[in-house]
């Protein structure tokens, strides 16, 4: 039998949940100018939830963060820009199916 989701793999198990992707798609949409309090509001979720989830994105290579002064923004690296790029295609067809 074929198995399609590695539940041992956290990033795969992250990104197809609802906050994480509200998350990869806001980040995809903010040219580079956001930050994580930013992100907990666009993806409805609380402030500590959103840095959890930005803390794995770290992790495997997806975010990056970049500091101007004091202020610490968040970004897609390259790998990111691609997976914001699919996840955000997947959805607007998985939107279609629905309705």
């Amino acid at each position: 039998m074929i198995t399609y989701f590695d539940e041992n793999n956290e990033l795969i198990s992250l990104l197809l949940h609802e906050k994480p992707l509200r998350i990869m798609i806001g980040l995809r949409y903010s040219q580079g100018k956001t930050y994580p309090s930013m992100l907990a509001k666009f993806a409805d979720c609380t402030y500590p939830h959103a840095v959890r989830i930005l803390d794995i994105l770290e992790r495997n290579g997806i975010i990056a963060y970049k500091r101007k002064g004091r202020i610490k923004y968040v970004v897609l690296t390259d790998k990111g820009e691609e997976i914001a790029f699919l996840l955000e295609e997947l959805y607007r067809k998985l939107k279609k199916i629905k309705g």
